[in-house]
């Protein structure tokens, strides 16, 4: 006997080492493919800060934070008045960490007065919230889970744990003879099955062994069971458990652990769990589908009810708090995916594809990776809640079938290129055909900024107040149809000041001002605002024959409204590996491109657009003291709508039309422009005040010819910007059948362009490195004191 033991325990005892290596292989090392995490940009709460108490108790919303009487422990928060108290939860950014905070935060008028330490009543310089999780980027086998360690465990899941799974879990090597004779009588005896395994074999099962049963497999579990007890401590294993037992499916996803499980069902982090949520975690192990809270809340509450019951029995909990947990609801939230698409699927979309650029797939998939994005929860969840009622009001009105119309949107920040909302379509949680970053239209009228910074740019040819010729133009083309555009209004209007054509989006002007200064430069100014593709340099470009993402206009709006600063727009700012670890920085990129007084004048006459051009929607639709600047887009047949504008903390884009592109019968002011202003208005921008580049000075000019005002005519003028050196020249002519018709200050729109005095670039602009301009022109040295002209000024003067 003794010869044929020793004869079986040589091979039995060489498969148990194999086991051990293998074992020590898999636990030891990577343990599991972690899911990247991608969160929101972090609510920062200081003295000043523009945050009113809507903002932030919809923050604290999206958090998870409950509101009690009184706050006392994390993720917890009351309200009084203008005073908020909160705990807040620790976390830990690239930077460092934030810990958990008693606050004490005062807001009025909209803004943050103070924020101080609720137990010691010390002010704090600066808070930050953790930010919102938004999405994952998971492995191919779609597992999910937040990877806990044995100290983030809370003490009564461990002991609910052990109480329902495996009592015995401290005293035993890994398996459990008593269990396994009393679940084999069970069977055999009464014929009901009973599991005697382990929480050890149950991990066991689940890591490292396929679901398969029989004899084979399972005396494999007990002997791993055996190895793996024997190797490691006890409360590691415990840990292990509790984040590979799968607790329920989200779509694609698999939920595994209880620390994505505490976030999936309750939307808090595991350290906030209650009793009664404890024992529903616990009751799910037995058959996640069967007592699935959200499908089978019956179940669901009678099995949590049970475990409860258990607890109380084998002295977990009280009698007394067993009944008080009894009464409450299941207390699960309604379902928040933070899967592949994420709760903002448009937004996650431009994540990944910027990530693509610096990480392997494996990397997004398996190392666990925090990324930081820009995006506001605030502003995306307003402007995602405001698009669906205007576009069905807009089919209403326009007789379209509901749900034709299709909306993209782009919020930024004006400064830095921040992209702060992105919308994809009007479903906002649907994960398909991103609009904003993938639909290229064309982007009709949005195109004439450029055309006009272009022209902004020749200083001695052209101001604001410079006329442009309105009448019919023709355009003729060798080999084939001449082009003759016209007006929205098939109107001409004669001569009228640049401003007043930009604000009023007249083609003809444009047009006209186009093929002066030369289609080529106009298309180099694209480039500068922010353009990558090369468009072909035709006349019909002038009038936005040029297709565009929305995504794409929003990078050259953006560098208007920072004054000629290009920032490539981005949507991460940084990203955090295993260890708490920086790993990349995506620094801000800022880049004159544009010089600052042409674009200040564009942005002034961008203003006209909005008070006495094409969006004067926006006087009433929001209040006139923000100082909105914009410029509408519509395309032929009315198949696009367009409107792009910028307060001084918002630049947006929006466009409307169908996927189809069919006619939508919308312009650009009566279909993109009222889904502008309904996504701004509960944004409350802040007015937007242009900074004056110190080569802009005014003068008063007259309104109609563009010259000097001339105060013996009467009235009184009104005040424009100017390049330094580059006032009119010419005073106004009173109207008299005596006096000769006045000459522009500036050359007519149908002249060719030509260089004027002083420093000058490649193309014939003035060189204006920094914001220093060639003064060598006096105003005086432009006076002309020859002819009739210059002996009727004299008199006069």
């Amino acid at each position: 006997m003794l010869i044929l033991l020793f004869i079986a325990a040589v091979p039995l005892g060489t498969y148990m080492m194999q086991l051990s290596d293998e074992i020590t292989t898999s636990f030891e090392g990577k343990r599991w493919a972690v899911p990247a995490r991608v969160y929101s940009r972090s609510m920062e709460l200081y003295s000043g800060a523009p945050v009113s108490m809507e903002r932030l108790v919809s923050e604290l919303k999206y958090l998870g934070y409950r509101k009690v009487s009184q706050p006392d422990s994390t993720g917890t928060w009351a309200m009084n008045g203008g005073r908020l108290l909160l705990r807040s939860r620790p976390f830990t950014f690239w930077d460092g960490a934030e810990p958990e905070r008693a606050l004490d935060i005062r807001v009025a008028a909209g803004k943050i007065k103070s924020v101080m330490n609720h137990e010691t009543g010390k002010e704090i310089d600066l808070v930050r919230l953790e930010p919102l999780e938004i999405g994952s980027i998971y492995p191919r086998d779609n597992e999910d889970r937040v990877i806990l360690t044995p100290d983030d465990i809370p003490e009564m899941l461990k002991k609910s744990l052990i109480t329902i799974e495996d009592r015995s879990y401290y005293d035993h090597f890994g398996i459990d003879p008593r269990g396994i004779t009393r679940a084999a009588v069970s069977t055999l005896v009464k014929g009901r099955r009973q599991g005697g395994s382990t929480i050890t074999q149950q991990l066991v099962k689940n890591y490292f062994l396929t679901p398969r049963r029989d004899l084979k497999r399972k005396s494999k579990e007990a002997l791993m069971a055996i190895i793996l007890d024997a190797k490691y401590d006890k409360e590691d294993i415990l840990a292990a458990y509790a984040n590979e037992i799968y607790l329920g499916q989200d779509g694609n996803r698999e939920i595994h652990g209880f620390g994505l499980a505490s976030e999936f069902f309750f939307g808090v982090p595991i350290a906030e769990l209650e009793i009664h949520q404890i024992a529903l975690m616990v009751g799910l192990i037995k058959a996640p589908s069967t007592y699935n809270p959200r499908r089978n809340p019956k179940n669901a509450l009678k099995r949590r009810n049970l475990v409860l019951d258990v607890l109380a029995e084998q002295g977990v909990i009280s009698e007394g708090s067993a009944a008080v947990a009894k009464k409450k609801s299941l207390g699960v939230v309604k379902k928040k995916s933070t899967g592949q698409g994420g709760r903002f699927p448009a937004f996650m979309d431009l994540v990944k594809r910027q990530l693509r650029r610096d990480y392997q797939p494996e990397d997004l998939t398996s190392e666990g990776l925090h990324i930081f994005t820009t995006m506001d929860p605030w502003v995306q969840k307003t402007a995602e809640s405001n698009v669906l009622k205007r576009l069905q009001q807009l089919e209403k009105q326009k007789g379209l079938p509901k749900g034709k119309l299709e909306v993209a949107a782009i919020i930024a920040t004006p400064q830095d290129g921040e992209v702060l909302a992105v919308i994809g379509g009007r479903k906002a949680g649907y994960a398909g055909f991103n609009r904003a970053l993938d639909a290229t239209r064309q982007i009709g009228s949005l195109v004439k900024p450029a055309v006009y910074l272009t022209a902004l740019q020749y200083p001695d040819s052209y101001s604001l107040s410079t006329p442009l010729d309105d009448s019919k133009v023709v355009l003729h083309n060798r080999g084939s149809k001449s082009w003759s555009p016209s007006n929205y209004d098939h109107k001409s209007h004669g001569n009228v000041p640049l401003e007043l054509a930009l604000a009023k989006s007249y083609n003809q002007a444009t047009v006209r001002l186009g093929m002066d200064i030369g289609v080529e430069r106009v298309v180099k100014t694209l480039h500068a605002l922010g353009m990558s593709s090369e468009p072909d340099p035709l006349p019909s470009l002038l009038l936005g024959a040029v297709n565009m993402t929305p995504l794409e206009v929003t990078q050259l709006y953006q560098t208007i409204a920072s004054g000629g600063y290009r920032s490539p727009l981005r949507a991460i700012r940084e990203v955090m590996g295993p260890g708490d670890k920086a790993l990349k920085r995506y620094p801000l990129i800022i880049k004159r491109t544009v010089p600052a007084g042409p674009v200040y004048l564009l942005s002034r006459a961008m203003q006209s657009v909005v008070t006495r051009g094409t969006s004067r929607y926006l006087l009433n639709a929001l209040p006139k003291s923000l100082n909105l600047a914009g410029k509408t887009g519509t395309t032929d047949n009315l198949r696009d709508s367009w409107f792009a504008g910028f307060s001084s903390d918002y630049v947006t884009v929006v466009w409307v039309g169908r996927d189809d592109n069919k006619p939508a019968g919308l312009s650009g002011s009566s279909g993109a422009l009222r889904v502008w202003a309904d996504m701004m208005k509960p944004l409350k921008s802040s007015p937007l005040d242009l900074v004056v580049p110190g080569t802009i000075e005014m003068a008063r000019v007259d309104p109609k010819s563009g010259m000097l005002f001339n105060p013996v005519c009467g009235g009184n003028g009104v005040e424009k910007p100017f390049l330094r050196g580059y006032t009119p020249y010419e005073e106004a002519y009173c109207d008299s059948d005596y006096l000769m018709a006045p000459v522009p200050a500036q050359r007519s729109s149908n002249q060719v362009a030509r260089p004027g005095r002083g420093s000058r670039d490649s193309d014939g602009h003035p060189d204006f490195n920094g914001d220093s301009w060639d003064n060598s022109r006096s105003r005086s040295s432009k006076k002309s004191n020859d002819g009739l002209g210059g002996f009727l000024r004299g008199i006069f003067e």
